[in-house]
């Protein structure tokens, strides 16, 4: 067929649980940045607190189960997680906008895990 000669597939990249565990601890390091950082503007940047606050808690809780070092495990762990009715964390300022945020979070970490896509970026800003 003409035109179907530029279609790539990427390789399925096996699970890699190691990967997993040190991209969470990057991003408990790098929402605790934010944080701090929100936290110097005071009232204006509230919500980026909440939303920073939401991601340290997604990750604190799951960087030390034994889930992470199977995708099938960490992909049920993760909906048990958003199956949760309210969340309860340190230094939050709006609780419907922290729960908001940590739903958010936990179906990113759904999409990237269903794809095992992204786990390799540790950059701060993602």
């Amino acid at each position: 067929m003409a035109g179907m000669e530029s279609v790539v597939t990427k390789p399925m990249m096996e699970w890699n649980g190691a990967a997993v565990r040190t991209w969470l601890e990057s991003r408990i390091v790098a929402a605790r940045a934010d944080q701090v950082a929100a936290e110097r503007y005071g009232r204006e940047r509230q919500d980026d607190c909440d939303m920073a606050a939401a991601e340290e808690m997604v990750c604190t809780l799951l960087k030390g189960k034994e889930a992470v070092n199977i995708q099938g495990a960490f992909a049920d762990e993760l909906k048990v997680l958003l199956d949760r009715d309210d969340y309860v964390w340190r230094g939050v300022y709006d609780d419907r906008r922290f729960d908001r945020h940590v739903r958010s979070t936990i179906r990113k970490l759904l999409r990237m895990t269903k794809a095992n896509d992204g786990f390799g970026n540790l950059a701060r800003y993602q």
